[in-house]
């Protein structure tokens, strides 16, 4: 069963998604709030495995909130979907650094928000990396070179070439047929830089890739 968390100041809205996320019996809502502060609070209390979590709120904003949850050590396991209904690309860049596994819109169809809260419970980022690299691609000028750059240091040329290639949106398979690997081996390319670069998912990835010049604006190119 997938415990979930709903953080929205809307109680209609709340209802709506509780009665959607519930309908094929494998996910349980386990806790509401109607505001940034209360949901960490309940987060905190309830260890959730994933939360569903609105931008616009009283308090303390949806991003903040996201931040501070992605941040807490003890909370490694939750997994944070942003729901929003603004399609806006600041909105996914800050999600993503927020740290963030997913983006959601409002409006998305029911069995739709059931399959994303189920993937991103299973590990998987919900923003795949071509959607991430087009989003960077339109603010490449608003990126700073934020990253440490002792970071990247300790990658092997390797996993550079990777970390570039993932920055790229290319997928694990594409990846590995590009550098005449197998699909499992770039696979484990990627896990170990998550653990290196201290990254909670694929999507953070690519924003690193971004922030430290290995890949510039407009070089990614999203898969069909």
């Amino acid at each position: 069963m997938i415990r979930l968390v709903l953080v929205d100041d809307q109680e209609l809205v709340r209802t709506g998604l509780r009665s959607l996320a519930e309908r094929d019996g494998d996910i349980e809502v386990v806790g509401e709030a109607a505001d940034g502060r209360t949901g960490i609070a309940r987060v905190r209390e309830l260890r959730p495995d994933v939360v569903l979590m609105d931008i616009r709120m009283p308090q303390l904003d949806g991003i903040a909130a996201t931040a501070r949850i992605t941040a807490d050590g003890d909370l490694d396991g939750v997994r944070v979907i942003v729901l929003t209904t603004f399609d806006e690309d600041e909105d996914v860049l800050s999600a993503i650094r927020a740290g963030a596994a997913g983006y959601l819109l409002k409006d998305v169809a029911p069995a739709d928000l059931r399959s994303a809260i189920r993937v991103v419970a299973g590990g998987d980022s919900l923003l795949s990396p071509s959607v991430t690299t087009t989003v960077l691609g339109q603010l490449g000028s608003r990126l700073h070179t934020s990253t440490d750059p002792g970071l990247l240091e300790g990658l092997t040329p390797r996993e550079r070439e990777v970390l570039s290639l993932v920055g790229r949106g290319l997928s694990n398979d594409e990846i590995g047929a590009q550098l005449f690997l197998s699909p499992a081996t770039a696979r484990t390319y990627v896990s170990r830089l998550l653990a290196k670069l201290q990254a909670r998912d694929r999507s953070r990835l690519v924003v690193l890739a971004y922030e430290s010049g290995l890949v510039r604006p407009g070089e990614g190119e999203p898969t069909p």
